[in-house]
């Protein structure tokens, strides 16, 4: 793997893991279009454990808080110790249908890579959510719920999302937030609780694919995948400032125009 070659797939894990057009998506394609041999299955894992450190890193704080919940309530100023709690369980029951469908659904969705037939029908299926969301909240004005208003339904159903969205093409940003949308929730709620559940699930799987990590650094390109890891990190934390940021004003309708053009080439050239 050259320099260049692992820093374009570092830019493009950092900034479609976290903004809504699928990173799982674009890893497939990228690679295909530019005629580059397909990343190894250890530099994949590495650009998805840079990418935990820019969510968890962003989030910080909120970690913090939800760990003092449990350990030091009394420490917590603002909000109540038991409303980093409920956040916190949460996202753990928010990531159950995603680990029952890695778990049960394995082989299914791996099958799924290797095609791009499917990476384009997901992708448009992207495009549809994130519309759909648009049309439900709407010009945004009228009063959405936060993600303190949640609760055990509504995180198991997000999680439902997250858990579809592990077919390539299916963004999980783009699901999560358009389920959470649906909901109720306004658009940067949503967008936070999409963030703040996708580490318990990246975690999962880093641990998972750990030994394939360790074999693949060793006997690869130690400095390729370096400056993979660095350019996913620095893409992701501004993916996730920038998306967070947007959505306060404005619509996810130019995510869903991406998305559905893309979906509809790349279904096209599958075909041809």
């Amino acid at each position: 793997m050259t320099i260049l070659e692992a820093v374009t797939l570092g830019v493009t894990q950092g900034l479609t893991e976290f903004l809504p057009v699928s990173s799982s998506g674009h890893l497939v394609l990228v690679p295909q279009f530019l005629g580059m041999a397909q990343p190894p299955l250890a530099f994949d894992v590495l650009l998805h454990v840079a990418t935990l450190v820019s969510v968890a890193g962003y989030f910080a704080r909120d970690w913090y808080s939800m760990i003092l919940a449990f350990v030091a309530p009394r420490r917590l100023p603002g909000r109540s110790a038991r409303e980093w709690r409920r956040l916190a369980l949460w996202i753990l029951a928010g990531t159950i249908p995603a680990g029952l469908a890695g778990f049960f659904l394995k082989d299914f969705f791996e099958s799924l890579f290797s095609s791009t037939l499917a990476v384009g029908v997901f992708l448009i299926l992207t495009a549809c959510l994130l519309t759909l969301s648009d049309i439900v909240v709407g010009s945004g004005r009228q009063r959405r719920r936060a993600v303190e208003d949640m609760g055990l339904v509504d995180a198991l159903i997000v999680g439902c999302y997250q858990a579809l969205a592990i077919a390539p093409g299916l963004s999980r940003s783009g699901s999560t937030i358009a389920g959470a949308t649906f909901l109720g929730l306004g658009r940067e709620a949503a967008a936070r609780f999409s963030f703040l559940l996708s580490v318990p699930i990246i975690v999962g799987s880093a641990l998972l694919t750990a030994g394939d990590l360790s074999s693949g650094i060793q006997g690869g390109d130690g400095l390729a995948y370096a400056i993979g890891a660095i350019t996913a990190v620095v893409s992701g934390l501004a993916a996730i400032h920038l998306l967070l940021r947007y959505v306060r004003s404005h619509r996810l309708l130019p995510f869903a125009v991406y998305a559905f053009l893309l979906g509809v080439l790349v279904v096209v050239l599958s075909l041809i």
